[in-house]
């Protein structure tokens, strides 16, 4: 969403907007997402107080009016309520997910953060007695190696070449969907290639020569000249010969893993980023290194693939000679 396509946010709402587009550089999807979440909690707090007829539908309460008076008046239980209601869901016994209240939360307290920091116009941020709400830890799940091979195996058809280079990446360099999708062909180079992640932060990613042949053999295969004029640099095509989407590389995804015989509805283009971040620390990577390459700015958000793999974990612990003595051998030695 282009911020020239907001029409009805509050002048303090457009100011964090712009300052989170401009400033910060988040991406478009960034902002759309506070602007989503803060809309949702201005209108829920004015029906909440019935400020507004109570035959209005939700989605048409006007929010123009809102400045920082509202905002002062504000209080945090209804932030509280605010963190698990949804429009959609009033009346079931449905409720948001956990990651969707988080999310909620992380928007509420940026906002206010604004406020108070950036433009001074808080005493005080009641969001900082605000809690996150509690994820669960539910661990990601990935592709066995031997899955991984069945994947690669079934990719066939016009396609083929494309797609079994798609599912490489994911797999081996353990990219975002968004990230692969943008890629150009003048980003890549001999042994890695330039990816513009979160935040439009660059980074490098290296891959090994499977990558560099699954590469090569698509490009042999890729027809520039039928390409629409402003996706010629575009590296992977679509078959109406554009951009290939997002939506396009989940379609493709999904029907792969139906080929290869796994549960497409357990994994994603996402998963094959987890598959790719486990079979690395598996293999020796160093967490740190892994942060690098995912592309995560906190390395907390790495670290859960740490807990992923209790076999690989006793492994570890055996090797360690210490720990295979016993007192008698040590007794022994002295």
């Amino acid at each position: 969403m282009n911020l020239d396509q907001i029409n009805d946010a509050p002048d303090i709402l457009m100011e964090f907007l712009e300052y989170h587009s401009t400033v910060r550089g988040h991406s478009d999807k960034t902002v759309a997402g506070y602007y989503l979440d803060l809309k949702i909690l201005f209108r829920f707090i004015k029906r909440r107080r019935h400020l507004v007829p109570a035959e209005t539908p939700f989605n048409e309460i006007d929010i123009s009016d809102v400045d920082i008076d509202f905002i002062k008046s504000i209080r945090i239980e209804e932030l509280y309520r605010y963190q698990s209601f949804s429009p959609e869901m009033s009346g079931s016994n449905r409720s948001l997910s956990a990651a969707s209240r988080c999310r909620r939360t992380s928007s509420v307290k940026s906002f206010y953060n604004y406020l108070t920091v950036k433009r001074h116009l808080l005493d005080f941020n009641i969001c900082q007695e605000l809690d996150m709400p509690k994820r669960p830890n539910l661990l990601p799940r990935y592709l066995e190696e031997a899955e991984c091979e069945r994947l690669l195996s079934v990719c066939d058809g016009p396609f083929a070449l494309r797609d079994y280079c798609i599912l490489m990446l994911f797999m081996s360099c353990g990219m975002r969907v968004s990230e692969l999708v943008s890629l150009n062909v003048s980003d890549i180079y001999d042994d890695h290639l330039r990816v513009v992640g979160k935040g439009n932060k660059e980074r490098m990613i290296y891959f090994a020569q499977g990558c560099r042949e699954a590469i090569d053999d698509y490009l042999a295969v890729r027809e520039p000249e039928n390409i629409v004029p402003e996706d010629r640099n575009a590296l992977f095509i679509s078959r109406d010969h554009r951009r290939i989407s997002v939506r396009g590389v989940q379609k493709m995804v999904d029907k792969k893993l139906l080929q290869a015989g796994l549960d497409a509805s357990r994994y994603s283009p996402h998963k094959l980023r987890h598959t790719a971040a486990t079979l690395m620390l598996k293999n020796g990577v160093d967490t740190r290194a892994l942060q690098e390459v995912l592309g995560h700015s906190n390395l907390n958000t790495t670290q859960i693939y740490t807990h992923l793999d209790n076999a690989a974990l006793h492994e570890a612990a055996m090797a360690n000679p210490i720990g295979r003595k016993t007192k008698a051998d040590i007794e022994e030695d002295s």
